[in-house]
């Protein structure tokens, strides 16, 4: 990525993007009907499918079983090929298995596990990028083939594509919307996004370009309406003094994306309101 221009004197990105400006975001709940919480969400190209089972009975060993509270169980895992990295394993790699701890790092701070004790509550999340897919409701139709898999139900589709970044950002994005779909208390939205630091600019919603082009970035996942961060990532050095920018940037835009899932939440309900009759 060396010379590569990341902000142009007109203060516009590779994408054409200002520097707050946040990737165009859509989503979809309730898309997969044999799971308790499902959604699919596009952040840019990066797009990822969120499925969400409990609270039911703890499985596997009991000692994992906590008796005030339930067990968040997550498991993340890019498509194979997704990315020009390509691996042998899509999932349970170093890196699938640091995303599962984060993920279920940030949904410990923000589910109401204390109503469900003695019970465990999973969620999965698959990414992938470039997909164009035709939901309908309960279906997901689409012309290749990628899987996923939950006991004895499987939802297939498949691509070989290259990622565009964000990849945390947007799987807690869309487990928020999932698990919201299931009935799963929360305190609040959790929402993230991805910034970094170019030229004394703050960059919101990076790109794949961006994120691999050199600059200080953080990844950021905030409860919006107390302002309580639920975790925050730094994967590379950041200066002290950009610190605190750059964490105002991310919240400045996880609170812009919790206008954006909020509108998703309320359109889901209109919906499924007219499907009732009610």
């Amino acid at each position: 990525m060396a010379g590569l221009e990341l902000l142009s004197d007109q203060g516009y990105r590779l994408d054409g993007r200002k520097a707050t400006e946040l990737r165009k975001l859509q989503a979809r709940m309730g898309v997969f009907t044999q799971a308790d919480g499902s959604a699919y969400l596009e952040q840019g190209n990066t797009k990822a499918l969120a499925v969400v089972y409990g609270p039911h009975e703890m499985r596997g060993s009991r000692s994992r079983t906590l008796h005030d509270r339930a067990v968040i169980n997550c498991q993340y895992s890019m498509a194979t090929f997704s990315t020009a990295e390509r691996k042998r394993r899509p999932h349970g790699d170093r890196k699938s298995t640091e995303m599962s701890l984060h993920l279920k790092q940030t949904f410990e701070a923000a589910v109401m596990t204390q109503l469900y004790p003695r019970s465990q509550i999973d969620i999965y999340v698959k990414v992938r990028v470039g997909l164009t897919l035709h939901l309908v409701r309960g279906i997901i139709a689409e012309i290749d083939f990628f899987v996923i898999v939950h006991k004895h139900v499987s939802i297939v589709f498949q691509q070989i594509l290259q990622s565009d970044g964000g990849n945390y950002s947007v799987c807690v994005n869309a487990a928020t919307l999932a698990v919201i779909d299931a009935g799963i208390p929360m305190r609040d939205y959790v929402c993230a996004c991805t910034v970094g630091f170019v030229d004394e600019t703050p960059l919101a919603d990076l790109c794949y370009a961006e994120e691999n082009g050199g600059v200080s970035s953080l990844a950021l996942a905030l409860l919006p309406r107390g302002g309580q961060i639920a975790l925050l990532q730094m994967d590379a050095r950041l200066h002290q003094d950009h610190l605190e920018t750059l964490i105002e940037a991310a919240m400045t835009a996880c609170k812009g994306v919790s206008k954006v899932l909020d509108e998703v939440v309320r359109q889901h309900l209109q919906e499924a309101s007219v499907l009732t009759g009610e």
